[in-house]
């Protein structure tokens, strides 16, 4: 899904720059802002973030806590 050598398109049709900003900070995971990284890592958080979007607004957002499984004997983070 996310292609870091492919060649540049041909043709830009409008808005095909911002897509394209977009689809690269999504394979370089820099989807949230650096307060809510630095929030994560401080409350040791593991688990799944959901947006949802509909023209460019959010319309609902979640998590799921324990997403990833680990052993009662093993730390999470090492």
């Amino acid at each position: 899904m996310c292609d870091s050598g492919g060649a540049p398109f041909p043709e830009e049709p409008a808005g095909s720059r911002e897509f394209l900003e977009f689809r690269r900070k999504v394979c370089e995971s820099e989807m949230l802002s650096a307060a809510m990284e630095r929030l994560l890592h401080a409350i040791h958080f593991s688990g799944r973030l959901s947006i949802v979007v509909q023209n460019g607004q959010v319309l609902k957002s979640g998590y799921e806590e324990g997403y990833f499984c680990r052993r009662k004997d093993r730390p999470l983070l090492s």
